[in-house]
């Protein structure tokens, strides 16, 4: 399906148009409240924007359904404004002002890790729908994005096993997912006998915007005829930059191909991606999966933004996905309270948009497929690998602190269980 490319500007006037929206309004008795924490203003709102537009869809189609448990779903939006504590100051409204039944949000790791004290405190619960770092299970969070293993991993071995990648370039936003994914990066790359003198990281704020030396030390670690590839981490609207500086320095896809974890047709929809063709990125969901429900999704999405352009891409699927779990686990419960829903939540079973089915496990991750997307000139992916649904695991087997640790909500009632001693490590997150 080919969709025409929005420029930034149409971007941000779209983002201004939606955040205008007025919220869903029913008597107090009448609805259960849903809170959407994602920001609509700074640097992360080229992203998150989007994935409000999605909530708000969702919660008008459940309504037209006859909501939940008889009652109307009210959503309460709020814009923590891509300020990380905002964003636990904006949970605790959502949860003690507001009283909603539920929160779906966060991009950002650091956005997620501020909320998380709050939710434990007041036993609040968070669908968060975007590929993360893992390292982390906690009972109040459910991870609808992908783990390292669901994404950074398979993506590296697609670079050393189909395209031979011989030296690594580890771009990434200063934040923990960067960092800690690429911790986990380096050490399967090393177990992968890649030595550490040929795995170059650098990281840069948010909103980095001048990218002409670091692209020219990425292509100068090839001097010697080792072939480069990039893994991207990088975040928000300094994707931007770093891809404009690809293409001014004339880095072509087969020289020097870029896997991005944080790229998808949201964020090239403002770029001219003519010059993007070939490099990569890897996620769960692309809105190029040819199947009859992503056909239904898209044409949802159109109908309900009035706007043909608006593309979807791979954390609308998770939310769309953990939405429906939710309303599935309400209803077997007979409630909204956290604690039987969550019971209600662990075996839910969802079909995904690329052809398969989605399963809630113990560990509060989903199984996803790992797809690999190539850019297309008009800013949509080629789907050119795809496995079966992988199992997300919270903590890495590639870090010995913790390959002896396992999250199991269900059976254990442990987020961070020791396998060999046996013991509960902690209940509460590492914030």
């Amino acid at each position: 399906m080919k969709l025409t490319r929005r420029s930034l500007l149409a971007s941000v006037a779209a983002t201004t148009a939606t955040f205008s929206l007025p919220r869903l309004a029913f008597g107090a008795e009448d609805t259960i409240k849903i809170g959407i924490l994602h920001s609509l203003s700074g640097t992360m709102a080229i992203s998150e924007t989007t994935l409000k537009d999605t909530m708000l869809m969702l919660i008008d189609a459940q309504n037209a359904k006859g909501g939940v448990l008889g009652k109307k779903l009210e959503a309460v939006v709020v814009d923590p404004a891509s300020d990380w504590p905002l964003f636990a100051e904006k949970a605790r409204e959502l949860l003690t002002v507001e009283k909603v039944a539920v929160m779906f949000g966060c991009w950002t790791s650091v956005s997620r890790k501020s909320v998380l004290p709050v939710i434990e405190e007041l036993n609040g619960l968070l669908f968060y729908p975007v590929q993360y770092e893992g390292e982390e299970s906690s009972k109040n969070v459910i991870y609808t994005g992908a783990a390292p293993n669901q994404q950074a991993i398979p993506a590296t071995d697609y670079f050393l096993n189909e395209l031979g990648i011989q030296k690594f370039a580890l771009l990434g936003t200063d934040y923990v997912y960067p960092r800690t994914t690429n911790n986990i990066l380096e050490a399967y790359l090393k177990s992968k006998g890649i030595p550490a003198e040929d795995i170059f990281v650098n990281y840069t704020p948010f909103g980095h915007s001048d990218w002409s030396k670091i692209v020219a030390d990425v292509v100068a670690l090839g001097a010697d005829g080792k072939k480069v590839g990039v893994i991207s981490t990088i975040n928000g609207d300094a994707n931007i930059g770093f891809y404009k500086e690809l293409a001014a320095a004339g880095v072509t896809a087969d020289k020097l191909p870029v896997v991005a974890f944080s790229v998808g047709e949201e964020e090239l929809s403002g770029l001219d991606t003519s010059n993007l063709v070939g490099h990569l990125a890897a996620w769960n969901y692309f809105e190029s999966a040819d199947t009859p429900a992503n056909k239904d999704f898209i044409a949802q999405w159109h109908a309900y933004t009035k706007n043909d352009k608006r593309t979807t891409n791979d954390p609308m699927e998770a939310h769309y996905i953990g939405f429906n779990m939710w309303v599935n686990a309400v209803t077997a419960a007979g409630t909204v309270d956290v604690d039987p829903v969550l019971d209600a939540l662990i075996g839910q079973k969802f079909p995904n948009l690329t052809g398969g089915t989605a399963e809630l496990l113990p560990n509060h991750h989903l199984t996803k497929p790992v797809l690999i997307g190539e850019i297309r000139a008009d800013g949509q992916f080629d789907i050119i690998s795809q496995t079966e649904p992988v199992p997300g695991d919270a903590w890495t087997d590639f870090l010995p602190e913790s390959a002896v640790l396992e999250s199991d909500w269900k059976d254990l009632k442990c987020g961070m269980y020791n396998k060999d001693t046996k013991t509960c490590v902690q209940l509460k997150s590492n914030y």
